[in-house]
């Protein structure tokens, strides 16, 4: 086995599956009102080209997988891609990224077919301003699902929201708070100009606020090597359930340290979530040395650093909105 090395000494041992473009919410900053046209059924990836993929990236050193959206849990039977996953060798965690409207009525079933963890998207605790900026979202179902997790040990189970300034800004302080009787990680994001258009183009809130803002709660405590932390600087409060994680993916990017690739649902190997470059893998997928090839022509497709902040020619960037792409 060689390992998937890029040019720039980067080890890419994660892989992000996005095994559908479909949501059940329409997030203002995620996609338009009316929803991204959905791709037709015969062009989205089975579960078995899934699989065939997942294979390939195992054999080249790829351990941690995570399937996202759209909204995974809008794909039909997701519980058999993961069981299928689970007995891929060589993967040894599986994640899954979720809205969490239907968590907590199959999360017994996705844990029994092999999901290890799960990261919560939720960006205000606040019912009426989550159904807006979801456009229609159940904020006690959310909640239920982080119950779900946590009652089902999905350790750690982490909630992410992305800080949008002038809209939950002022939510920081209870999230925070949420996490001293509450064993989540709550993950504060920067919000990331991804698309063709930019629903907030003042929406830029400066993370260092909220170590700030939790110092005032009570004492601070950095926390070191917890499990799955990724890109994210994590504190908690001094005695504390929970903890807080921190991500700059624009300011202060982790690009130095990247090793994740991604699998779009129609069967696109992206080397970067910024960047339009993308190798179509549906030729090549019943064929395990060229999938093999493809990986790696992708490697060599992958740029040293996204440039989220400078303004950039159409071509270059991706047009993808987020769902689209998986996050």
């Amino acid at each position: 086995m060689t390992a998937l090395i890029d040019k720039f000494g980067r080890k890419h041992d994660y892989m992000r599956i996005a095994v559908t473009d479909r949501c059940n919410l329409r997030c203002q900053y995620c996609m338009p009102e009316e929803g991204v046209k959905a791709l037709n059924h015969v062009n989205i990836l089975s579960f078995e080209e899934i699989l065939s993929v997942v294979k390939v990236a195992a054999s080249l050193g790829v351990r941690k997988i995570r399937l996202t959206g759209g909204e995974p849990l809008v794909r039909k039977d997701l519980e058999k891609l993961i069981f299928m996953i689970s007995q891929v060798e060589g993967i040894e965690d599986i994640a899954m990224t979720t809205n969490a409207i239907h968590l907590a009525e199959r999360i017994d079933d996705l844990q029994a077919a092999g999901l290890n963890r799960v990261n919560i998207s939720l960006d205000s605790l606040n019912a009426d301003k989550f159904r807006e900026l979801t456009r229609g979202g159940d904020l006690d179902k959310v909640l239920k699902g982080v119950e779900a997790a946590i009652d089902r040990g999905l350790e750690p189970v982490k909630v992410n929201a992305v800080v949008i300034k002038g809209f939950n800004d002022d939510e920081i302080a209870d999230f925070i708070r949420w996490t001293i009787d509450t064993p989540i990680q709550m993950r504060f994001i920067e919000y990331m100009p991804i698309g063709d258009s930019l629903v907030w183009k003042d929406g830029y809130f400066p993370l260092e606020e909220v170590r700030k803002i939790a110092e005032s709660i009570a004492p601070v405590i950095d926390v070191v090597g917890v499990k799955g932390n990724g890109p994210a600087s994590v504190f908690k409060l001094a005695g504390a359930a929970g903890t807080v994680g921190i991500i700059h993916p624009v300011s202060q990017h982790f690009c130095s340290s990247c090793n994740r690739l991604r699998l779009t649902a129609d069967g696109k190997l992206k080397p970067c979530l910024f960047w339009q470059k993308e190798v179509d893998i549906r030729p090549y997928i019943h064929d395990e040395q060229q999938l093999d090839n493809v990986f790696r022509d992708v490697l060599n497709l992958k740029e040293e650093k996204h440039q989220m902040t400078e303004e950039l020619q159409g071509e270059k960037r991706t047009v993808r909105k987020m769902s689209q792409i998986g996050g």
